[in-house]
């Protein structure tokens, strides 16, 4: 691993900015496919900080190897953040479920947790909103890998 793995980069920003706003903008692109008496609540912004970090750690720091590289870096990075946000999101759900005594243990909250992000997921299936993620991470990539070549 080289030693600017663990330095602040240029590109780790540029991906960091560029994840974050994929991470916003996919958020709201989610809203209209969930049932109309969900409570979003910090939704956009815990996505934006979930964008921002999978941009620094998993994108940024694969990029500056290569075109093919940073475009799948993006890609990378977006998959992170998919997996990360419906980790968080269904987290938080069974945290509230929880608050209201509805699982006799931690077991079975954990167990619903898995439930959650896999029904969090289905509403995820739209091609729009894929494609602009897929898009987003790519582009996101690209540029970062630019930026890697020009400023390092």
């Amino acid at each position: 691993m080289p030693v600017t793995d663990n330095m602040p980069t240029t590109a780790k920003l540029v991906a960091a900015i560029g994840l974050g706003i994929v991470g916003w903008v996919g958020s709201d692109m989610i809203r209209p496919l969930m049932p109309a008496d969900t409570s979003f609540g910090w939704f956009n912004y815990v996505n934006l900080v979930l964008g921002a970090l999978c941009g620094w750690v998993v994108t940024g720091k694969r990029v500056g190897f290569g075109w093919a590289e940073g475009f799948s870096a993006g890609l990378t990075g977006v998959g992170a953040l998919v997996v990360w946000g419906l980790f968080a999101q269904s987290f938080a759900e069974m945290l509230s479920r929880s608050l209201d005594r509805r699982y006799t243990g931690p077991v079975e909250g954990l167990t619903a947790m898995v439930e959650l992000a896999v029904e969090f997921g289905t509403y995820l299936l739209n091609g729009p909103l894929i494609g602009f993620l897929c898009v987003g991470g790519i582009l996101t990539g690209l540029v970062a890998e630019w930026v890697a070549r020009r400023w390092s």
